[in-house]
């Protein structure tokens, strides 16, 4: 784990990982623990491991063993892993009935965060995958997106941009977590609004190998229509809108009708993205 990597950690959580290193190299307490009594993290922001690294590193471990230690915290039940469950995945694929580990004191809390940022820092994780390990920092730990960009040492744009994708629908989701569609192509395609046409279009873009460029030229036409209907708006009504969508990193429309009356239209994905919004504007329905 190199300093670059961990550079945009805050202070606490590195100073953490840097007492895992230490541990892992010189400490007297890596212990051998079944696999059987070790679970993994219920915080792990990682939904899916590719089979080939994974027997990579499982034939690695049958011939040379698991040379970096994982770390666990005891549970009810036996040990939850808080760094390390790829090398327990694949020790497990490997027949191995034991796995040198480092037992921590840690709260959930600390559990959490420590699972979510040793992931975020690893960079292999899919969009989705990114934009899930904010979300549950913000939900879990009640961290605004702004304490969730200074902890990362992270642009709040950069974060707001990925919460956005959780607004994706279903199809054009699956799409971006399989990789046959890009970042920059889900945030242009978010543009469209509807769920259906994100959806359709998404579909298009993989089979048509369409670019970026050519995207944004084509959402662009599509959205014309739409502009003739509610009319020109004003660039105060266009920059406010932006403003919010960096704000609750989700859709968000603001209209405006002649009289100089209107509306805002708040995207959210799920209850609990319901309930993030809730939060940032300050309103609690308890």
């Amino acid at each position: 784990m190199t300093d670059k990597k961990r550079s945009g950690l805050g202070r606490g959580i590195d100073a953490i990982f840097s007492d895992f290193e230490k541990d892992e190299i010189t400490s007297e307490n890596v212990v051998e623990i079944g696999l059987d009594d070790i679970r993994p993290n219920p915080y792990q922001p990682r939904k899916t491991f590719e089979e080939k690294p994974l027997e990579d590193l499982a034939q690695s471990i049958r011939e040379n063993g698991v040379f970096q230690p994982i770390v666990v915290r005891k549970s009810v039940n036996g040990y939850q892993i808080v760094a390390g469950e790829r090398r327990f995945r694949a020790s497990k694929i490997a027949k191995q009935r034991t796995i040198p580990a480092i037992i921590r004191d840690l709260d959930e809390s600390q559990m959490m965060e420590i699972g979510v940022l040793e992931n975020l820092q690893r960079e292999d994780l899919n969009p989705i995958e990114e934009a899930q390990a904010y979300q549950t920092l913000i939900e879990k730990l009640h961290l605004t997106q702004e304490q969730v960009s200074e902890k990362l040492g992270k642009s709040r744009p950069y974060i707001a941009n990925y919460l956005r994708l959780l607004s994706l629908p279903e199809k054009a989701t699956k799409l971006l977590i399989s990789g046959d569609l890009t970042m920059a192509q889900a945030r242009t395609l978010l543009t469209l609004k509807d769920p259906q046409k994100i959806d359709q279009m998404a579909q298009l873009v993989v089979d048509q190998k369409v670019t970026v460029r050519q995207l944004e030229a084509m959402v662009a036409k599509r959205q014309k229509h739409t502009k003739k209907e509610t009319g020109s708006r004003s660039p105060f009504i266009k920059e406010t809108e932006g403003q919010l969508v960096d704000k609750f990193g989700t859709n968000v429309h603001v209209s405006e009708s002649k009289n100089g009356k209107g509306k805002i239209q708040i995207d959210f994905a799920s209850i609990k993205d319901l309930n993030r919004i809730l939060d940032i504007l300050h309103i609690s329905l308890d």
